[in-house]
């Protein structure tokens, strides 16, 4: 429910998750907002009206999308200050991921409004979960970049950061960004492919870029849809060990052979096993 004391004084922006696709994915708490705000923000008003409709949410809407947003920010800031409550939605996930929001949250901020996120689908939390990839640390790098030469320096930054890196790519550039990943880190690079996700022709694809490549090229309608890459990060190399795992080492080396020790040891600390195995050896002598 909205808070109505805040709202006979001054509103409240709501942050509102929609459905990446499946309608059912929308909260009870998010449908409650939605239906009561007095106005919406939306990044595509004939998009949003669909899923208003299909709620039968009556709510009038306004657009906030890339080219208006920083002209519209202090609007929203002066609307709130009357007491409007206004909810921000994108075309579907968490607004501001990739999507439109940036400048006026940051406004509202800095200017002391109230600002209530209403959580739900995101597609980068929604397709790491299903990855099969490391999720005790990743990051979300948004949209790979437009240029030949800027994805493939993207790709190696991605993964030279150590951990799980997600990103989006549009239908059109699919092949151009899988092209240049294999440039930039080889045709045995794993990644994780995932599209429409929440919808009837959901695919998730694990393997080598070409072995993605041949998925994708085998049947081109697997190339439509909205699709998130992630790429596993490499390994750390073994240059400091930290004290922690030679700890670990000193306890497991008195219960197994050392080079099932380091394994163990790499895995837990995120180490390439061989290299910490020859560091150990070489400084036992």
């Amino acid at each position: 429910m909205l808070n109505e004391e805040n709202s006979q004084k001054i509103g409240t922006l709501y942050i509102v998750a929609t459905p990446i696709g499946n309608y059912d994915d929308l909260s009870q708490r998010a449908i409650a907002t939605l239906s009561q705000v007095d106005l919406i923000a939306a990044e595509d008003t004939r998009h949003t009206g669909k899923l208003l409709s299909h709620f039968g949410i009556k709510a009038k809407t306004f657009a906030l999308h890339d080219h208006n947003e920083k002209q519209k920010a202090q609007q929203i800031i002066d609307q709130l200050n009357q007491g409007l409550n206004i909810a921000l939605v994108s075309d579907a996930g968490t607004p501001l991921i990739s999507d439109p929001g940036y400048a006026v949250v940051n406004l509202c901020r800095e200017q002391g409004a109230h600002v209530t996120p209403i959580p739900g689908a995101c597609a980068a939390i929604t397709a790491v979960c299903c990855s099969g990839l490391p999720t005790d640390r990743f990051q979300f790098i948004g949209f790979t970049p437009a240029k030949s030469k800027a994805r493939q320096d993207f790709f190696i930054e991605a993964v030279n950061s150590n951990i799980t890196s997600i990103m989006y790519e549009s239908t059109h550039r699919i092949m151009a960004s899988l092209d240049d990943l294999e440039i930039a880190l080889g045709s045995e690079q794993q990644v994780v492919f995932a599209k429409e996700l929440t919808k009837t022709f959901e695919t998730f694809f694990n393997g080598t870029v070409s072995e993605l490549k041949q998925f994708l090229t085998d049947d081109l309608t697997k190339q439509r849809g909205e699709i998130v890459l992630m790429l596993p990060g490499n390994p750390k190399q073994v240059d400091d060990i930290p004290p922690e795992a030679r700890k670990m080492l000193a306890l497991l080396e008195n219960e197994m052979p050392m080079k099932k020790a380091c394994g163990i040891v790499a895995d837990y600390f995120g180490m390439k096993k061989n290299a910490l195995y020859k560091t150990i050896i070489d400084e036992k002598g």
